[in-house]
C-alpha cells in the first residue's frame, strides 16, 4: 500500500456523490440519510475535518462568570459525513466519520485516532463547515458512527482487529474500487 492509494480514496469520498457511493457499500449508514430520493442533498462531506471545542463557563474569584475562548481541534478521522434535511437545511441525526487505513499504520494507530474523535465529540463542539455550508447549525450530533476503510493490502490483523471490536469496515482495491466479492465483516 502507498501513500497514492490514501490520496487516491480520499479525494474519491471527498464529492457528495462519492461519499455517497461510499454509503451505499454499507446499508445501515445508507439508510441514516434523510432522504433517499435527494441523497446529494442529504449529505455533507467535511475532508480532514475541524470541529470548535467549546468549554463551559467557570466562576471566578469576583463572581463572574468566565467562558474561556473556543479551541479549534483537527479531528483525526479523514473524512466527516454529516447528515442534513434538503428542505429545511439543517444538520441532524447521526454523523459518520470515515477513517482510511493509512500506509505503515498499525491496528493500535488506527484505533487511537477513533478513541481521539470519541472524546473530543463527547465535548461541547461545533463543525468548522465548508464554506458553501456555514450558513447551516452545526452543533453536536445524535449518534456518531464510525466507519473504517482499509485495502486488500491490508494486513489482516487489522480486519480481526476490526472484526473483534464490532466496528464496521469495508475494504477497498488500491484504485478506490469496491470489492463485492469481499465480505463485509461488521456487527448489524
Amino acid at each position: 500500500m502507498k501513500q497514492w492509494d490514501y490520496e487516491i480514496l480520499l479525494a474519491e469520498y471527498c464529492s457528495r456523490e462519492g461519499a455517497i457511493a461510499l454509503l451505499k457499500q454499507y446499508r445501515p449508514y445508507l439508510e441514516k440519510l434523510p432522504s433517499l430520493r435527494r441523497p446529494e442533498q442529504s449529505i455533507i462531506t467535511i475532508p480532514l475535518p475541524l470541529i470548535r471545542l467549546r468549554y463551559p463557563k467557570v466562576p471566578q474569584q469576583n463572581g463572574e462568570p468566565l467562558r474561556p475562548a473556543p479551541e479549534t481541534v483537527f479531528l483525526p478521522c479523514d473524512l466527516a459525513l454529516l447528515m442534513c434535511d434538503p428542505e429545511w437545511q439543517v444538520k441532524l441525526g447521526a454523523e459518520i466519520l470515515v477513517f482510511i487505513h493509512r500506509p505503515d499504520e498499525d491496528f493500535s494507530d488506527l484505533l487511537i485516532r477513533w478513541r481521539q474523535s470519541q472524546i473530543y465529540l463527547g465535548k461541547d463542539y461545533e463543525w468548522i463547515m465548508p464554506p458553501q455550508e456555514q450558513h447551516m447549525f452545526s452543533e453536536s450530533a445524535e449518534e456518531i458512527c464510525p466507519l473504517f476503510i482499509l485495502f486488500e493490502q491490508t494486513p489482516p490483523h487489522i480486519q480481526k482487529g476490526l472484526a473483534g471490536a464490532c466496528l464496521p469496515y469495508l475494504i477497498q482495491s488500491a484504485g478506490g474500487e469496491h470489492q463485492p466479492e469481499t465480505p463485509v465483516l461488521v456487527n448489524d
